[in-house]
């Protein structure tokens, strides 16, 4: 009996020992060094599109990528979509923005997916990235024949920093390092925001410091005009990246003016509401479809 009670605390010992100066596998993962994000690659093309220069820079040439709807013809005269990606002018390609181009084609409409230029790939403030963006549409008003569409019907749309491009794009004055003459000829018809980036200022703006001197002066809540584009403006509640209180400022000084701003508070949504919340997802979907569809732009 005693050499099996003996033997039994010896095996006790050794696996007490063991446990000791082993690391748990939460302890390995919460010491394991945080995974980098791999650097972004531009894509030169997008799969299902046609791709074009639109815009010459001294960080080399700007994309943009034509999804054309089923039953596209030259000479129609479509409505399009312009959707710009998210990722805070530092992160991001147009292949983020592939997801909203292939539902507003299969809306019928021509959807464009642009580039414009980031930190983490062009090493260049955020200026650039909304000189882009004006750019950008200005090129799809120039090109109206050619793809088909309608430039009075161009709906712009943007995510994050995209919808602060996406904005910019409906305010008339070009805001310190645009170019005027790359400035849309006309206002888009409606803009369709998500957790969008608005303010910029450094009173109550996002990373104001990325802007320099001009945080309000590329702030698109200080720089509104008198009118803008209907919004329809969606964000979550429980943003912890861009507050909600943003879009709040901004639906609030929009209708002030008398102009549209259809604002959708998503109860529980983070910055990343629609790939956390699939339901939301859908939500987004068929509420920007009922409000391009309500002013007839579908």
């Amino acid at each position: 009996m005693r050499k099996k009670i003996t033997l039994f605390n010896l095996l006790s010992l050794i696996f007490v020992f063991s446990r000791s100066i082993a690391p748990l596998p939460a302890q390995e993962a919460a010491k394991a060094p945080a995974a980098k994000r791999p650097p972004d690659v531009t894509p030169l093309t997008l799969d299902g599109a046609e791709t074009h220069v639109f815009h010459a820079t001294p960080q080399g040439e700007m994309r943009l990528h034509v999804f054309k709807p089923a039953g596209w013809r030259a000479g129609d005269r479509r409505p399009v979509f312009v959707w710009f990606f998210g990722g805070g002018w530092t992160t991001g390609t147009p292949a983020n923005a592939a997801y909203w181009a292939k539902i507003a084609a299969g809306w019928g409409m021509v959807a464009i997916a642009p580039d414009y230029r980031t930190k983490g790939r062009h090493d260049t403030p955020p200026h650039a990235s909304v000189a882009d963006a004006r750019a950008a549409v200005q090129w799809v008003q120039k090109h109206a024949a050619e793809l088909g569409i309608d430039p009075a019907k161009v709906v712009v749309g943007g995510n994050s920093a995209g919808g602060h491009v996406a904005l910019w794009t409906g305010i008339a004055k070009a805001p310190p390092g645009s170019d005027a003459k790359e400035s849309p000829l006309v206002k888009p018809a409606a803009l369709v925001l998500t957790a969008p980036v608005s303010d910029t200022s450094k009173a109550t703006g996002y990373t104001p410091q990325r802007f320099g001197d001009d945080a309000e002066a590329l702030s698109p809540v200080h720089q509104l005009d008198a009118q803008m584009p209907p919004l329809l403006l969606f964000h979550g509640d429980a943003d912890k990246t861009v507050p909600q209180r943003q879009s709040i400022a901004l639906d609030e000084k929009y209708r002030a003016t008398g102009n549209t701003c259809e604002f959708v508070s998503v109860p529980g949504g983070s910055h990343n509401y629609g790939g956390e919340m699939p339901e939301w997802r859908e939500k987004t979907r068929e509420m920007t479809r009922a409000f391009l569809a309500k002013l007839r732009l579908l």
